[in-house]
């Protein structure tokens, strides 16, 4: 595990990697989890579940659509002076996750629906070589 501070923040940015397609999305719950115990106790119980559910649906997303089986994801948490929650997950290809239709058939997709819905802000950056999916969870 990395610890990482940037400023402003009232708490360590922490990431971690993970092994594309590993047990990622029990990794995620654990490290968000841990971290919101040590770090953000101005969260509700509800807000913390959501903190957890968006890590979890973005780290899906980049295990099934972001890299190959030997890249590595990586995923990073922080709390900012507004006590605002960042939760961002890299990984290694450019193409941007996109809404799909619903379907009764498929039993996926609707991991972004999710983070929209819970998150007061989310969005992407391209870095090199791949990308950062952020979203935030605000007081």
């Amino acid at each position: 595990m990395t610890v990482m501070t940037h400023e402003p923040s009232t708490a360590p940015r922490v990431e971690i990697t993970l092994k594309h397609g590993a047990n990622g999305a029990a990794e995620a719950r654990h490290f968000v989890r841990k971290y919101l115990a040590d770090h953000a106790a101005h969260l509700s119980d509800e807000q913390r579940d959501d903190c957890v559910l968006i890590m979890c649906e973005l780290e899906t997303n980049a295990s099934r659509y972001g890299g190959e089986p030997d890249d590595f994801i990586r995923l990073a948490i922080s709390v900012s002076e507004g006590r605002t929650v960042r939760l961002e997950v890299r990984d290694t290809v450019r193409r941007h996750p996109r809404f799909r239709p619903e379907s009764d058939e498929r039993q996926r997709g609707r991991g972004l629906f999710i983070v929209d819905a819970l998150a007061s802000k989310w969005g992407i950056d391209d870095v090199q070589f791949g990308k950062i999916v952020w979203a935030e969870v605000s007081r």
